[in-house]
């Protein structure tokens, strides 16, 4: 049986839909990446599957266990790391794991040397006297997750772990992360950071409580109708704001400095985006066809699917 798996789950706020019958599987050992924006399901769907909340319909197992009939068996196989995970300012890093291996029930035989090798692991050994509260955001996000660990789960579910976390802190964050794997830990992460998706296995992406794709970050490639053209230009958001008024093309958005068209004859939208900005006095560095983002097909699909329901 699949690590997490999940058919119609649905979870309603009265007239709100935050998650939308949800169906996904994702198997054991590998690192699934749930992806979409403030507002999409994301935290609500972790909670769903920690059995933390209980679905308005469908069903969820975790570990082999049914999330709702089976809720207390499926917390001694899982951590959850929230985004705002509990960790104790006044206590120290070495405090701090020793309290969590009280609140899961680890015994003290062979506990020193549990936490001794999470400290090395998250490179904490040096900190461990440090109080929690002094430590620097990435840092905290190593403590939570080796709070989470003390107790060896089988899954491993974390709710965008890295928000607000500088970038040297992330790629270390990640580098733990894919050492988990060597062990067989399922891992199912939520992100707003579609850099960090393409680091899973696999990845779902979900909008307004919907998954609308579900693949390797390939495979989600795979997806974007037409070529990506990357246009750099002094005057970006003037860019963009000329060509989604005079441009047919199937999305049309800024990225950073640059703006991005999908269309699906490039050849012919060069030119005609070159005619466009030119011809309003706007100075165009370069036009060229790229390799497309994870991002770049999630604005894609997102700007097809609000085409779907216009029409």
């Amino acid at each position: 049986m699949p690590a997490i798996k999940a058919e119609g789950l649905s979870k309603a706020f009265g007239d709100l839909v935050a998650v939308d019958e949800l169906t996904l599987s994702v198997e054991e050992g590998e690192i699934f990446g749930l992806v979409g924006p403030d507002g999409a399901g994301k935290t609500t769907t972790m909670r769903l599957l920690t059995g933390i909340m209980d679905p308005t319909a469908g069903d969820a197992w975790v570990a082999g266990r049914h999330v709702v009939r089976e809720a207390e068996a499926v917390k001694d196989d899982i951590a959850y790391m929230s985004q705002r995970f509990g960790l104790y300012p006044d206590l120290t890093v070495l405090e701090n794991i020793d309290f969590y291996a009280d609140l899961y029930g680890m015994p003290r035989k062979g506990r020193d040397a549990r936490i001794e090798e999470l400290l090395a692991f998250s490179n904490l050994t040096p900190f461990k006297k440090r109080q929690a509260g002094k430590l620097s955001g990435g840092m905290k996000q190593k403590l939570g997750l080796a709070c989470a660990l003390i107790h060896t789960p089988k899954v491993l579910f974390l709710d965008e772990p890295t928000n607000g976390v500088d970038p040297v802190s992330r790629r270390d964050f990640w580098r733990i992360l894919y050492q988990l794997l060597r062990e067989k830990v399922t891992i199912f992460v939520s992100t707003a950071y579609l850099d960090e998706a393409e680091r899973c296995s696999r990845v779902a992406l979900m909008h307004t409580g919907r998954l609308i794709a579900v693949g390797t970050p390939d495979e989600i490639k795979g997806l974007m109708r037409g070529s990506l053209i990357e246009i750099r230009t002094t005057q970006s958001r003037r860019a963009v704001e000329l060509l989604r008024k005079w441009l047919r093309a199937e999305s049309i958005g800024l990225f950073g400095d640059r703006v991005h068209v999908v269309a699906q004859s490039p050849d012919a939208v060069m030119t005609e985006v070159a005619d466009i900005l030119q011809g309003q006095g706007l100075a165009v560095e370069s036009i060229r066809t790229i390799e497309p983002s994870l991002e770049d097909v999630f604005v894609s699909v997102l700007s097809r699917e609000a085409g779907h329901e216009r029409a």
